[in-house]
């Protein structure tokens, strides 16, 4: 595996780029979410395209217009389908052996791929798509969790004796116990106006999907909130954060991208 840095163009644009280099004609194309750098908080996500090229699949990653080391004006995830559109061209290009590319994106990425309907890839994996229009505020901690979420962390305290314990030795704030059930008894938010242009947009989309939940992220719990329970390409890790950074969470992501570019 070798690992390449490179530009391509946006228009008028030069945009800058990371290519691991693997043999199998199956690649991952990681699309950054907010306005983080190719690399991902912390190197995550240098970390994760090292380890898929070990699997054998080359991974490209990219910086959009604005962001990192790309010229340009950074316009948010919602004008980010021409950078992710070039960003696929110059993949394909520098790894010729590709037939099929598989695009991943986290938060505002996975909402990306679906408004742009799929961006002419292969397949999608999905992960904690942002629903959050900009009129409800900065960020999914300007709002309370949805009622599920908080119905299912009451049921997971019931269920353990020291919170039992805690809840009759009055070491619980019983106001703030009384306005979560409150919260939790009220029917589920009306999905955002942004959600539902995500599901028209992935609606058109023929290749495979799968949606990652990481269960303990608010974002990912808003989303569910507004997306259809039943929908068999969603995936849940238990107690996974945003970015997945405990060994199990990045294990189980990691299993599902592979899973994804193996199918």
């Amino acid at each position: 595996m070798t690992r390449l840095a490179l530009t391509f163009g946006c228009g008028s644009l030069t945009l800058a780029g990371t290519l691991d280099t693997a043999p199998a004609s199956t690649g991952l194309l990681i699309v950054s979410g907010g306005n983080e750098i190719r690399s991902g908080a912390f190197g995550g996500q240098a970390d994760m395209a090292a380890r898929i090229a070990r699997a054998g699949f080359p991974v490209f990653r990219f910086d959009r217009r604005g962001i990192g080391d790309s010229e340009g004006e950074n316009r948010g995830f919602r004008h980010s389908a021409k950078d992710i559109t070039a960003a696929l061209e110059a993949f394909r290009a520098m790894a010729p052996q590709l037939s099929r590319v598989v695009a991943f994106g986290n938060c505002d990425a996975a909402s990306a791929l679906m408004l742009a309907g799929g961006a002419g890839f292969d397949g999608l994996v999905l992960s904690n798509p942002w629903t959050i229009a900009p009129n409800a505020g900065s960020g999914p901690s300007d709002a309370p969790p949805p009622p599920e979420a908080i119905r299912e962390r009451y049921l997971a305290k019931l269920k353990n004796p020291r919170e039992v314990m805690r809840l009759v030795g009055g070491g619980v704030n019983i106001g703030k116990l009384a306005r979560g059930v409150v919260h939790a008894l009220r029917p589920p938010p009306p999905p955002s106006s942004l959600a539902q242009e995500m599901a028209q947009g992935l609606a058109g989309f023929t290749g495979p999907v799968r949606i990652l939940i990481a269960a303990a992220d608010r974002t990912a719990q808003m989303f569910e909130a507004s997306w259809d329970k039943n929908d068999p390409r969603i995936h849940r890790c238990k107690g996974a954060g945003h970015a997945y950074v405990e060994p199990e969470h990045r294990d189980w992501l990691e299993a599902q991208i592979l899973a994804s570019l193996r199918a």
